[in-house]
């Protein structure tokens, strides 16, 4: 299979290029410029395997020239401004980074003649269903869509298009809307890899006995990330196009628990928990858990790592990390 990973240097990105890899797989990624210097660590080990193309999806001429040149089997669409805190700040460029690439792939496809052979993933997001309903656990497809983010709204928008490229023009849209997962790699702006990076400076002396947090009352289902890449991969040979698939493990954590677990697998003592108004979310979902039947009814999917496992990785990470 030729596969296109559009950012392939990202955290998730990443974790999917070697999945493919060693499926076999020619592996092509899309990297921004802007990407070129921290991110691109993700993929130095196998960067001689890759055909990288540097470039901006949000400009058609870009997306169009990749595809004619490749013309891939399938696109797994993993481009996006993904912190949720940010898209509070920069609204619109949240919006159009979520959607123009989006909408330039399948443009392309069409112009190109390719809708009868390629397949394309739309990365969508549990962030879609928002302020949940605790009786509404464990969410379904179904469920109401109750945004509370910029973030959750702009990947609404990307699975309409999906949807709409998928009714009226037929092309082979596949959706996935994935709940939090987690692993090494994941940028020191997000809540595991923050509070782990933390952890990790004040073992090495570069931080006080302090964490900073915020709201640690939030529940979430956390996938481990390379179960959520196999998960992908499946998702695009056995699922239905035009239809929305929740992934998680069924299971909640709350953010205070998983901190715990952390601080107990440091090699610290007495560390102190602070509560930061910088990081707290100007609207906060509390609570996000996967009915993900659906999902593995279609394709066999089950997670295998345990949570435990996913938060040593992720410590491991940051203990090797170099800055």
């Amino acid at each position: 299979m030729k596969a296109l990973i559009t950012g392939i240097s990202g955290f998730v990105g990443s974790h999917l290029a070697e999945y493919c890899l060693n499926k076999g797989d020619k592996v092509i990624g899309t990297i921004r410029y802007h990407h070129l210097g921290d991110e691109e660590r993700h993929i130095e080990h196998i960067k001689d395997k890759l055909i990288l193309e540097h470039g901006d999806l949000n400009n058609y001429e870009f997306v169009h020239r990749i595809l004619k040149k490749h013309k891939p089997d399938v696109i797994f669409h993993l481009a996006a401004q993904s912190f949720v805190q940010e898209s509070f700040k920069s609204i619109a460029e949240t919006i159009e980074n979520n959607t123009k690439p989006a909408l330039n792939i399948c443009l392309a496809i069409m112009d190109l003649g390719l809708d009868k052979k390629t397949v394309i993933q739309f990365a969508c997001s549990s962030e879609q269903y928002g302020k949940v309903i605790a009786k509404e656990c464990p969410i379904k497809e179904t469920n109401e869509l109750r945004p509370q983010s910029p973030y959750g709204y702009s990947k609404i928008a990307l699975e309409y298009l999906g949807k709409m490229f998928y009714n009226v023009y037929g092309l082979k849209i596949v959706l996935t809307r994935a709940f939090n997962h987690e692993g090494p790699r994941r940028g020191k702006v997000f809540v595991i890899s923050n509070f782990a990076k933390q952890i990790v400076d004040i073992e090495k002396g570069k931080q006080k006995p302090v964490i900073k947090v915020g709201n640690l009352e939030a529940c979430r289902d956390w996938t481990d990330v390379k179960d959520m890449v196999e998960a992908y991969y499946l998702a695009v040979k056995k699922c239905d196009y035009g239809e929305p698939y929740n992934i998680g493990t069924g299971n909640t954590i709350q953010v205070q628990d998983m901190l715990n677990e952390l601080i107990k697998m440091s090699h610290c003592s007495d560390i102190k928990i602070v509560q930061d108004k910088s990081r707290m979310r100007k609207a906060e979902v509390p609570l996000l858990m996967a009915d993900s039947d659906k999902f593995k009814k279609k394709t066999g999917w089950k997670p295998k790592r345990t949570f435990h496992s996913t938060l040593e990785s992720i410590l491991m990470y940051w203990r090797m990390y170099e800055d």
